[in-house]
């Protein structure tokens, strides 16, 4: 039976955009944060906010397990402090929400230890759905990142400190 209106086809893509969704989390060797799949006039958009992951009644994606209290063994830790007085730190050009990586499973642009040179960029701050680039002011040797991932900043909050390279 074919549908008189575009209703029971949008359903339907919305279905299949559903198990390809599934089906990409399930591949995916990481956390996923944030997925967006389009097919024609259908758009599935689904995000995951590290808050609500603790809360029982919101289950956690699949394959993504609690967040754990100890950084994995080998991975540089970010450093989650408050800024030291007199030290340059790279801060939050507007009010928003703080991203490490381009994009969600994606290498952060620096970590602790890594060399920076000015202009490059260091993170994202997220601002009524547009990403704004966060970049360094000055070179420097990344010694903290001062903000979790996924949390909100204001504006001129420290997000990296740096060491003068």
């Amino acid at each position: 039976m074919e549908p008189d209106d575009g209703r029971l086809d949008g359903e339907g893509a919305l279905a299949g955009l559903r198990r390809q969704a599934q089906h990409l989390i399930a591949e995916l060797s990481g956390p996923v944060r944030r997925i967006r799949l389009r097919s024609g006039p259908a758009v599935l958009e689904v995000e995951w906010h590290p808050e609500e992951s603790t809360r029982p009644d919101v289950p956690l994606p699949r394959g993504e397990a609690a967040p754990a209290a100890v950084p994995a063994p080998g991975a540089p830790a970010a450093v989650l402090r408050p800024s030291v007085p007199g030290r340059a730190a790279v801060r939050a050009p507007i009010v928003g929400t703080f991203y490490r990586a381009p994009e969600p499973g994606a290498r952060p642009f620096v970590a602790v230890g890594d060399l920076v040179r000015p202009g490059q960029p260091v993170a994202i701050v997220e601002a009524m759905k547009l990403m704004n680039e966060v970049t360094a002011d000055r070179a420097g040797r990344v010694v903290a990142i001062l903000v979790e991932d996924g949390q909100p900043v204001e504006y001129d909050q420290p997000l990296v400190e740096l060491d003068p390279a």
